[in-house]
């Protein structure tokens, strides 16, 4: 929502402050300047990027509008996922964690907590984790190695988007002063004509300039930072597992090594310990209940 919000904020005092000054709203309407500048920046953007980055480009763009805030319902099943997760691993080691990590859609463990298993990134970090742990005996520092090169590598690959249509966005000046040049060579090639019909001709050229800035300061440039901002959120609970496993691989007990991960999430949506304490309270509660 404030996404949309400040796209018609930009839109409505852009076009209304034209409008105000005089301008005719019918003069901005030049598809071929349009065609121009819009179909360069979309064949550079698919000459430039493979399939699989344009694709998770749409994915990204699409996330940005629909993006809600992982507020405490989230932290909480993340944060008591990997407590029950642990919990298990310390009273019937690692291999009873098999039936759970294997298909996790159908374990009655994840399926508490619906909101991870929509996170199909996270879901698949810590089920491939989990099973690196119960492959072999591993260090804490060589599990942190791992797992940092691991986060670093999905990083990079997820902000490849965002650098894309930043890439673009930069272009997208030079593609309407292209437009721009090709609307002068029209202007020029009827020079001989009436001065409303030069007028008109170079009206439409700087059209396509103004085309130019405004898609890229005024919507592909916040487009493409929203998008890394988005990433980086992800991230944060991806660092949040990392930092959980290795200190349990270091042998903290469950609820510190939990604590350890819960440090690493997000400033403003960070749950305190006395947080933590409590829902790890609840649980134990009514497991202790259930026995």
């Amino acid at each position: 929502m404030q996404k949309l919000l400040g796209a018609l904020i930009i839109i409505g005092c852009v076009l209304g402050g034209f409008v105000i000054a005089g301008g005719s709203m019918s003069v901005l309407w030049q598809p071929s300047e349009m065609l121009i500048v819009v179909g360069a920046a979309l064949g550079s953007m698919i000459i430039g990027n493979p399939k699989e980055v344009l694709l998770e480009m749409w994915v990204q763009v699409k996330g940005v509008f629909s993006f809600r805030r992982r507020g405490e319902a989230f932290q909480r099943e993340l944060l008591m996922l990997l407590y029950e997760l642990l919990e298990t691993v310390d009273m019937g080691g690692l291999k009873a964690l098999d039936a759970h990590i294997e298909e996790p859609d159908q374990s009655d463990l994840f399926t508490k907590y619906p909101l991870i298993l929509q996170e199909k990134n996270l879901m698949a970090f810590i089920a491939d984790n989990f099973r690196l742990m119960a492959m072999g005996k591993i260090s804490a520092h060589e599990l942190e190695g791992f797992l940092e090169q691991e986060l670093d590598a999905m990083h990079e690959a997820l902000l490849l988007p965002s650098r894309s249509l930043h890439k673009v966005g930069e272009a997208m000046p030079g593609f309407g002063i292209l437009a721009a040049i090709m609307g002068i060579i029209i202007t020029m090639d009827s020079i001989g004509g009436s001065v409303a019909e030069i007028g008109t001709h170079v009206a439409a050229a700087l059209v396509g300039t103004f085309l130019g800035i405004f898609f890229c300061y005024c919507m592909m440039e916040p487009l493409s930072n929203a998008m890394a901002q988005r990433i980086r959120t992800e991230m944060s609970a991806l660092e949040c597992v990392r930092t959980t496993l290795v200190a349990h691989v270091a042998g903290k007990p469950t609820l510190l090594a939990v604590d350890a991960g819960r440090k690493l999430i997000e400033q403003d949506v960070k749950p305190a310990f006395q947080m933590l304490e409590r829902w790890v309270t609840s649980f134990e509660d009514g497991r202790n209940e259930d026995a």
